[in-house]
């Protein structure tokens, strides 16, 4: 819980208050000096022409593709965009069950989860025994607060599926189930907080360094969005580029960003729409690491060292999540 102490400051329902990226990023220093330790995609070569580095004209010549200062972090600005972003966060780390619905967290983001319940004015945080990790519930009335604001904008079709059977066939749901279209959105539009949600639950950063030679040291950039069925990340996929991989021993397919070209693209979906959880620290240092690629200094060693930090701070950050692990189908 330490890293989101430390990370963000949820407070009250509404979503006015802001905190610059300036002071996030270093309290980002602070978090590496306490996780240096030991992140699939084309590569970025040290080596001064390489056909990747050619393709995407990573050239001096050519202007910035990405600012150096991010824009200042902000929540949600209202009910739409917070609808957009609890839609995304539920498709991925939700469920529906008679009860009511409830939302899991690596017990890291328990601020994420407060703001959430705060500003919904429902709900119960618990811990989850043997796990690193905490479950948000709502109770019938929350409940219905939140399928009303995810209406329209949740994708998963088993989310669907668990509303209908589990919830609208009670009878104290009746009155709402009849009020209320329940739909999902089937758009290709990704302009909205969705995404971020979604990546906040089933997302990962990753950088790798690969030495190939004495004189050639190739730097991997990858955002990595991991799905049981692949309709969504076919989405993510035609918005952002990128492939879609199957891995059959598991039956389960993966999304990767590919080039320098589907990076810049990640790099302004997230400057738009930002993260909320503890991601946002490895999303930082995944744009970092773009932006030494992108000033060309990945071909120095101070580059090809800082690029090293990144990475380290990122595997340290991944190694935590990985003990969270609750299946929500």
């Amino acid at each position: 819980g330490c890293l989101s102490l430390q990370l963000l400051q949820f407070a009250g329902r509404t979503c006015k208050h802001r905190f610059s990226y300036f002071k996030f990023t270093n309290k980002v220093k602070m978090l590496n000096q306490m996780s240096q330790s030991a992140g699939k995609s084309r590569a970025f070569s040290s080596s001064a022409c390489t056909s990747e580095t050619l393709s995407n004209k990573i050239t001096t010549d050519n202007p910035k593709l990405v600012s150096e200062h991010p824009k200042k972090h902000v929540k949600p600005m209202n009910d739409t965009e917070f609808g957009y972003y609890l839609a995304g966060l539920i498709d991925g780390d939700g469920h529906f069950s008679k009860s009511g619905v409830e939302i899991a967290f690596h017990s890291a983001d328990h601020l994420l989860a407060h703001y959430i319940k705060t500003r919904l004015g429902h709900g119960k945080i618990s811990e989850v025994k043997g796990k690193n990790a905490i479950v948000l519930r709502f109770g019938l009335d929350g409940t219905k607060e939140v399928i009303t604001l995810i209406n329209n904008k949740f994708r998963t079709h088993h989310r669907f599926e668990q509303i209908e059977k589990n919830l609208f066939t009670k009878p104290s749901f009746s009155n709402f189930c009849n009020n209320l279209d329940l739909s999902l959105d089937k758009s290709e539009n990704l302009d909205n907080y969705w995404l971020s949600g979604f990546s906040d639950a089933d997302a990962s950063f990753q950088i790798k360094i690969l030495k190939r030679s004495l004189t050639r040291t190739e730097v991997r950039l990858n955002y990595q969005v991991d799905q049981k069925y692949d309709y969504l990340l076919k989405l993510i996929q035609k918005e952002l580029g990128g492939n879609i991989g199957h891995r059959k021993s598991q039956d389960t397919y993966y999304y990767g960003s590919t080039s320098f070209v589907n990076a810049v693209k990640v790099i302004k979906y997230f400057d738009k729409y930002h993260l909320m959880s503890t991601k946002l620290i490895s999303y930082l240092r995944w744009r970092r690491a773009y932006l030494i690629i992108q000033d060309r200094r990945h071909l120095t060693p101070k580059g090809l060292e800082e690029l090293a930090e990144s990475k380290s701070s990122i595997a340290k950050l991944e190694e935590i999540r990985k003990t969270y692990s609750l299946e929500n189908d």
